[in-house]
């Protein structure tokens, strides 16, 4: 057995011994949403504009117990969705979860992402959350993902990110010291973890972590054993990101959470710094970022496999002839008192939830404001807030360059 397929049976183990993700079962569908799982918001996210299409076909490369199988599906009622894992353990309560919520349009595979080549086709979108930085060898994994994506399609990824994981690092090197040649014994290893975290000092640094940031979904084992046990884990900064980047052959699209990645949130307030920011390239910028703000604990991100027509609706003529819908993940709509698709609350104006209620997928931005007597900027500010989605107008051709 070579290492990598040594590596690949130990995460395999892993997983049939503690299936992960451990969310219970549900006789109906999930609660709620994630809005980088439903192909109209992601979608709109990469390219400006809501989809042509919606019978797409779907992959959840590496999706373990279902939980993101499940959401795909049930988010996307006009797609096909494909789950391929590592472990058959995890696959067995994948299935189960989905037939019992009604997820009937997922299919599951027993492949590593290193054999998805044997699925037939190419799919418009692919979800890889939190499998890359488990395999032996990860340029590998994404490049294998990279050839089963259609052109114009998304790759959706989620890989850690080291700073933010600095001190789970040194407890898993701590427990893998202890049970030397024990390791491999996962639930040894939990066992040694929990010991640990019983007897260190409470103002211990790795103690204080887990207690601000991990103890919630760390009291399940499952969970506790994933991050604190695993076998193998590999943890990015953005100058290695950005190799494992290059080396897909995709385009980056850019993190799903642009607030971090603001450095005016850091530095506004110094003009001189911020002219000095001005010099760096964009990948010196987020490198910056998480070096003046070490909390981030993974890299969540699109990649597209070209061409995908981008709309940034600066034209105040093409902004017009769009047609407007609601984003369909708002929690409370309607309602003046909503939250958007990050779950954060927004409070509407009487006039933005008129406006909102009007954008009802039939009419133009410019129909819609002669009725209204609203102008186009207050129809921006719900683009901006993410609060709608736009389509382009039929035959229009000539999408503004990203």
């Amino acid at each position: 057995m070579s290492e990598a397929q040594a590596i690949s049976h130990a995460v395999a183990k892993l997983y049939d011994t503690y299936p992960f993700p451990p969310e219970p079962l549900l006789d109906e569908p999930p609660p709620g949403y994630n809005w980088r799982w439903n192909w109209l918001t992601a979608y709109q996210f990469c390219s400006g504009h809501k989809p042509h299409r919606q019978d797409i076909r779907i992959l959840d490369a590496g999706c373990g117990t279902g939980v993101g199988t499940e959401y795909l599906v049930h988010l996307n009622p006009q797609a096909s969705v494909v789950g391929i894992d590592l472990s058959s353990g995890a696959l067995s309560v994948a299935k189960e979860r989905c037939q019992r919520s009604g997820a009937e349009r997922a299919e599951f595979h027993h492949l590593s992402l290193y054999d998805v080549g044997q699925l037939p086709g190419q799919f418009e979108m692919i979800n890889c959350v939190g499998v890359l930085h488990h395999l032996p060898d990860p340029i590998r994994g994404i490049q294998s993902l990279a050839c089963k994506l259609a052109p114009g399609g998304i790759l959706h990824i989620f890989v850690y990110a080291q700073l933010g994981r600095f001190e789970i690092q040194l407890m898993q090197q701590a427990i893998a010291l202890l049970q030397g040649e024990h390791r491999g014994d996962y639930q040894d290893g939990v066992k040694i973890g929990r010991k640990l975290f019983s007897v260190l000092p409470e103002d211990n640094r790795i103690v204080r972590e887990d207690k601000r940031r991990w103890a919630l979904e760390n009291h399940r084992d499952e969970c506790f054993a994933d991050m604190y046990v695993h076998p193998q884990e590999i943890d990015y900064t953005i100058d290695s990101l950005f190799e494992l980047i290059e080396a897909s052959g995709l385009a980056f699209v850019g993190f799903s959470n642009p607030q971090y990645w603001n450095i005016e949130r850091l530095l506004g307030q110094a003009p001189e710094l911020m002219e000095q920011v001005e010099n760096l390239s964009e990948q010196q910028r987020y490198r910056l970022i998480e070096l003046l703000d070490p909390e981030l604990t993974h890299y969540e991100f699109f990649l597209a496999r070209p061409p995908l027509d981008y709309y940034d609706w600066s034209d105040d003529r093409l902004l017009g002839s769009a047609i407007p819908e609601p984003n369909p993940c708002l929690h409370g709509w309607p309602s003046p008192s909503i939250l958007n698709q990050d779950y954060q609350p927004v409070s509407l104006s009487e006039e933005q939830f008129e406006l909102l209620q009007a954008c009802n997928g039939q009419h133009t931005v410019n129909e819609i404001l002669a009725q209204s007597q609203q102008s186009l900027e207050e129809m921006r500010s719900l683009l901006k807030q993410n609060l709608i989605l736009l389509t382009p107008p039929t035959g229009d051709r000539h999408p503004a360059n990203p």
